[in-house]
Order: C-alpha cells, then sequence, then structure tokens
C-alpha cells in the first residue's frame, strides 16, 4: 500500500506544477490586461505600475518567480484591484465560508443520496423504489441555479422562516438554504449510481450464498453488499466533494455568503488576474487531492487495484 500511495503522489506533484504554469500561461495570454480601462493610463504611470507588480521583466522570469513563489511560500502575490490585499487573504476570506457549506452539502448529498439509492435497489420495482427515482429525477431536474431562487422565494419571502441572504459567522438558519440549493443535483446522481451498483451486486453469487445461509437482510447489505457496490460511487464523489466546495458561484451570488465563487467572478469582471489565478489553482490541487484520496480509498477496498 505504501509504495501505491508514492506512486500516486509522483504523478499528482508533477501534475500540479504543469497545472500552474499552463494557469499562467493561459492568464496572460488573454487579450487586455488589469490597468486597461476606458480611459488610458499615462506610459508613465502604467510603467510604474508594472515596475512595481514585475509585469515589466521578460515573461519566462514571471513564470519562474511566480512557480517559485507558489510552490515554495504557497504565495499567489498581490491581488490588482484589491488595494493593500493578497490573494492568500481573500482566499482566506472566502474559503472557510465556502468549505463550511460545501462540506455540509456533501454530506447531505452523500447520505440521502445512498440511502435512496440502497432503498430503491432492494425494494426494487415496488412503490419505494419509484418514489426513489421519481425524487432523484426531480431533483436533477433542478440545477442550482434554479432551485436557489426557488428556495428563496419560498422560504423567505413567502413563509418568511429563513434568511435569504448573508452569513453571519455561519450560523444554522443561514446554512440551510445554501446546502439545499447546492446538494440537490449532486444526491440525485448519488442515488442514482447507488442504486444501479446496488443492483448489480444484490444479483451477485455471493450475495445468493449469504442469503441462503439464513443470514438477515440488514446483515447482508451492510456487511456484504454496501462496500463493493460503493466502488463505482467513489469515482464521482471526488470531483463531487471539489465541485461542491468550489463550484459556489451560484450559490455566492444568490444568498451572498461571501465565498470565493463571488471573488472568482468580480476577478473575471476585473481581469484581477492574480486573484483568478490563485483561485484557479486552488481548485486544480483540490480536485487532485481528492481524486488521489479516492484511488487510495479505492485501493483500500479492492485490493487487486493496489497491485
Amino acid at each position: 500500500m505504501l509504495s501505491y500511495i508514492v506512486r500516486r503522489l509522483a504523478i499528482a506533484i508533477p501534475t500540479i506544477l504543469i497545472l500552474i504554469v499552463l494557469s499562467f500561461i493561459l492568464m496572460f495570454a488573454a487579450p487586455g490586461g488589469p490597468f486597461n480601462s476606458e480611459r488610458p493610463l499615462p506610459p508613465q504611470v502604467l510603467a510604474n505600475i508594472q515596475a512595481k507588480y514585475g509585469l515589466d521583466q521578460p515573461y519566462w522570469k514571471q513564470i519562474v518567480n511566480y512557480v517559485w513563489n507558489v510552490v515554495a511560500h504557497f504565495d499567489f502575490g498581490p491581488s490588482f484591484k484589491y488595494k493593500d490585499r493578497s490573494v492568500n487573504d481573500i482566499i482566506a476570506q472566502g474559503f472557510p465560508v465556502t468549505l463550511t457549506y460545501g462540506f455540509w452539502s456533501f454530506i447531505v448529498a452523500t447520505v440521502v443520496g445512498i440511502t435512496l439509492g440502497v432503498v430503491a435497489a432492494i425494494r426494487h420495482n415496488t412503490w419505494l423504489d419509484y418514489f426513489a427515482v421519481g425524487i432523484s429525477i426531480g431533483a436533477q431536474s433542478l440545477p442550482n441555479f434554479v432551485m436557489a431562487p426557488i428556495l428563496v422565494l419560498v422560504f423567505t419571502l413567502y413563509l418568511g422562516w429563513l434568511p435569504g441572504g448573508g452569513w453571519n459567522g455561519g450560523q444554522i438558519e443561514y446554512l440551510v438554504l445554501p446546502v439545499i440549493a447546492l446538494s440537490t443535483s449532486y444526491f440525485a446522481s448519488i442515488a442514482r449510481i447507488m442504486r444501479s451498483s446496488m443492483l448489480e451486486v444484490l444479483n451477485a453469487g455471493f450475495i445468493r450464498t449469504a442469503r441462503a445461509k439464513g443470514l438477515p437482510m440488514s446483515r447482508v447489505i451492510i456487511r456484504h453488499a454496501l462496500k463493493p457496490a460503493l466502488l463505482p460511487l467513489l469515482s464521482y464523489l471526488g470531483p463531487a466533494f471539489v465541485g461542491m466546495i468550489t463550484g459556489s458561484v451560484i450559490i455566492d451570488v444568490y444568498f451572498s455568503t461571501g465565498g470565493i465563487g463571488q471573488f472568482f467572478v468580480n476577478s473575471a469582471f476585473n481581469r484581477d488576474y492574480s486573484v483568478m489565478m490563485g483561485i484557479t489553482i486552488l481548485v486544480g490541487v483540490l480536485t487532485i487531492l481528492f481524486n488521489l484520496v479516492v484511488d487510495l480509498l479505492y485501493a483500500w477496498i479492492d485490493p487487486k487495484i493496489r497491485y
């Protein structure tokens, strides 16, 4: 198992380096710049600003300095638009918010999705199966940019039960609507994958043998069927976890939570390249990290993979 972890890390580290370099090249290859505006700056002022941020250096040297600062010091540099603030400060402000409701969205989506999938598979072709599949299809057809305004209209404007925006330190009443809006479409996908996988496992020979020995159905499901049925789901949970943690643009816009999604949108409009690159690299690193975790869980559940 240790050699498998080392091999996966050996692949992940150069992938992160390539991601940083490509992000830098693509960002600065885009037309325009962070200091372009409808009213052009005088050449002397523009030259002083570029010298302040090191943009007057040769292109290769900018790349080397940026990669070194990110890898060695985890420093994404200063923001071009937010005065006296670094990209690290902006991420430190927005990422804990996004991580909080993204984590709870992942928990809700995983628990509800696995439960619906298992129940639908066990009660195949019964009203419970049809009910679970119906909920999954309905949730899948309502993405978060549709679900978010509906939740605000119903629970905030009509019923007045929950606040329709803000964060207020992450109190539970401010978490409910963002978590529901973000987790809905994900738990629908999880339920569909889990149902298909569980149906396949329940028809396997070792499950029929366990039931023929007289084992209770609950023990057959928990001890024998659940673990192999989770294998196809793991490949989806890794990217889904990253998506729920970082894919918060819609949630931040509708609920004004102050997460990194709103900063990412503002940086795109303002051409604040350093903030865009910092958040892009953060998302890429998290994606690589959790895909690595998924690979390790695969190897732990199925020993054939690690060999």
